[in-house]
This record gives C-alpha cells, structure tokens and sequence, in this order.
C-alpha cells in the first residue's frame, strides 16, 4: 500500500490525545466506541488453551495417565503456540524481528512466527491520530507572554521507521511539535500571532512534515486552538484599541467638516450671484422649518415683503452673507 494509500484508507479514530509537558492529558470525548483488542486477546487464549488440551489427551493416551512432566509440556507447548500465531487487526502493522534484526512488516490478519526464533516487538497503529500539544508561556517577539493550545493530526507510514528510528513516536510527535510551536511564536509579534492563524498552521505543518518524515511519520494538518493573552496585558489592549478606534473617528470627522467646508463655500458662490436662488433656499429652508416642527410660522410683514420685493431680497441676502 502507497503512502497516499494509506492516508485515505486510515481511519478517523483517534486515540487519546497526549499533552506535552507535565500538564495532565486532555480527552476530547464524543460519544462513540472505541476500539479494542479484546477479540485478538481472546484468540491468543484459545490457541493456548487448546494446545495444551491436545498435549494433555496425547500424554493420556500414550501413558495412560497425566503426570507432572506432561503438564509443564504442555504449557511450554501452548505458549510456544500462542507466540507463534498472532492477530493483527485490520488498522495495524505488525514488526517482525528475527534475533534481533529487522525482518518484515506483516499484517493485518493472522501472523505466525517461529517461536523463538523470531517475534514482533510492536504494532503499529496506521489510523490518523490527534494529539493535543501547547505553548505555555511561551515569549513573542515583541516580549509579550501567550499560551498558545493546538492540535496536529498525523499519521504512520512506514512502522520499519516508526519502531526502528525513533524509542516512541507518539511522544516524540507531541514534544517536536511542542518545540516547534515555541519556536514560530518567538519570530512573530503578538499581532502577528493572533490575526496570522492560517499562516501559523502552514508554517507548524511545513516544520514538522520535514522533521518528522525521518521517522515514518505524515504530518495530516495543524491547528491552532486558542491564544490566550495575559490578564494584565488585556486591559491595555482594549485601551490601545479604543484609542485607536476615536483616532480613526476623529480623522474621519475633519474629513467630513473639510468636505462639508467646500460645499458650502460653492454653494455661497452660486448663490451670491442668484438672488433667486437665495430666496428659493429661505423659502425651503422655512418650509423644513415648519415641516419638521409640526407648527405653524408666522412670517412678519417686513419678512413676508423679502419674498416678494427683489430689492429686499436681495438686501436679505446680503444680510445672511455678511452674517
């Protein structure tokens, strides 16, 4: 089976995620079984089980009663039977040795070795596993302290490399990825970190697919779960960030007092020459006046003489100009 083989064809089950350091583990239950060996376990029995029956009938038959010497033949003959067949489930990989050297690969299924002479030291387990990691602590690099939580999803592709390169892999995953994850948030800022989360999980996969291909190990994905700043600093945060946020208003405001400025100033121009306009603005002017009121004007007699003398209005055009 190819490696992409493998990645599809892996299960989604994941075992119990480890956290590195010595915080405790954290367990992400859903609900659903997991999977056991119990079947296999209960094979390995029987095999023994019914080879020491058959050494016991034969010793009965051929000496006509059992005695102390077809007893220990017989357990040595079941344990030689039960470590000589094995049961390798359908998402395993069973390492075979043969006095001490790498031998095979086998599996899934039943795997028989000859009994001392060879036996498999490990399974390896070929699923997508998941496994919890964090950053406690960790410094940016603009000196700000953030715990940083993730997860990376990975999976094995070559158990000879797995058993053969590394003591244990699983563990070697989550403080390679504990390193890792310190070392990315060193060489970023703390915005870098926190509006930079896609960029962050390319980089922590990237880093681990070339450190952890030497061990026969595929890197599937990586995600940042949380980062979490320190009390204290949240507070100058969130002022900083409505500083800015008022900055930005009152920018936005002079902007607008400025375009209003030189609308206005190109509206006086237009109506400096059109005394006719003017007096079509007083007069919608007075009716939003009245419109938005609800009431009633009343107009005095030397007001109501500017909308019908021209000389009047435009002496009160002037008037409201120079005022």
């Amino acid at each position: 089976m190819t490696r992409r083989n493998r990645g599809a064809d892996a299960s989604s089950s994941s075992p119990t995620p480890q956290r590195a350091a010595a915080a405790p583990s954290a367990r992400l239950e859903t609900g659903r079984s997991r999977t056991s060996r119990n079947g296999a376990v209960a094979f390995t029995l029987i095999v023994f089980t019914v080879v020491v029956a058959a050494v016991l009938a034969l010793a009965q038959l051929a000496a006509g009663s059992i005695g102390l010497a077809a007893v220990v033949g017989a357990v040595v003959a079941g344990a030689l039977a039960a470590s000589s067949v094995h049961v390798v489930m359908e998402w395993e990989k069973a390492v075979v040795m043969r006095f001490g050297r790498f031998n095979r690969v086998a599996g899934p299924g039943i795997v028989f070795t000859w009994p001392i002479v060879e036996f498999y030291t490990v399974r390896i387990d070929q699923r997508v596993a998941a496994t919890y990691f964090g950053a406690e602590e960790t410094l940016t690099a603009d000196l700000v302290p953030v715990n940083v939580d993730a997860v990376v999803f990975w999976m094995v592709f070559s158990p000879k490399k797995a058993a053969c390169e590394v003591e244990d892999y699983g563990s070697a995953v989550s403080w390679m990825a504990q390193a890792t994850l310190r070392k990315a948030i060193g060489r970023a800022s703390l915005a870098e970190v926190a509006c930079r989360r896609d960029q962050l999980d390319a980089e922590l996969k990237d880093a681990l697919e070339e450190k952890l291909d030497g061990w026969g190990i595929d890197v599937i994905d990586v995600e940042v779960r949380d980062i979490v700043v320190p009390r204290e600093l949240q507070a100058s945060m969130a002022a900083a960030a409505v500083a800015t946020r008022e900055r930005d208003a009152r920018m936005i405001l002079a902007e607008a007092e400025a375009d209003i400025s030189d609308m206005l100033k190109d509206a006086s121009a237009n109506y400096e020459g059109d005394p006719e306009a003017m007096r079509l603005r007083t007069m919608h002017l007075a009716y939003e006046s009245v419109k938005q009121s609800g009431g009633t004007l009343v107009i005095p007699s030397a007001f109501s003489e500017g909308f019908t003398d021209p000389d009047a209005a435009e002496a009160l055009a002037k008037a409201a100009q120079r005022g």
